[in-house]
């Protein structure tokens, strides 16, 4: 009896995840706003939601030093902050 694995053809090309996975920040771009975060999460027991500030802030340094690629530019919207995006426009004084 052949224990031999049938293996197709067809080949495998791999591709980098949607999103998720991103560079290290090797030159510490983003520490202070990283430490900021892990400082409310240390704070706050651990719950995430209470840090959202935090973290939008810390996307939003990723995002501006795209010329080092350390994030690609996407709309906070779609990375879950619209609450809080119209929460600070919100907060805004209207020009009269």
């Amino acid at each position: 009896m052949s224990t031999a694995m049938n293996f197709s053809n067809k080949s495998f090309s791999p591709r980098p995840p949607d999103k998720g996975a991103f560079p290290l920040d090797h030159f510490g771009e983003c520490s202070a706003f990283k430490e900021r975060f892990m400082e409310c999460l240390r704070h706050s027991g651990y719950e995430s939601a209470a840090c959202r500030q935090s973290a939008m802030a810390y996307l939003e340094c990723r995002m501006d030093r795209r010329a080092r690629q350390l994030m690609a530019n996407e709309p906070l919207e779609k990375l879950g902050f619209k609450d809080l995006i119209n929460e600070k426009s919100e907060k805004k004084p209207e020009k009269s």
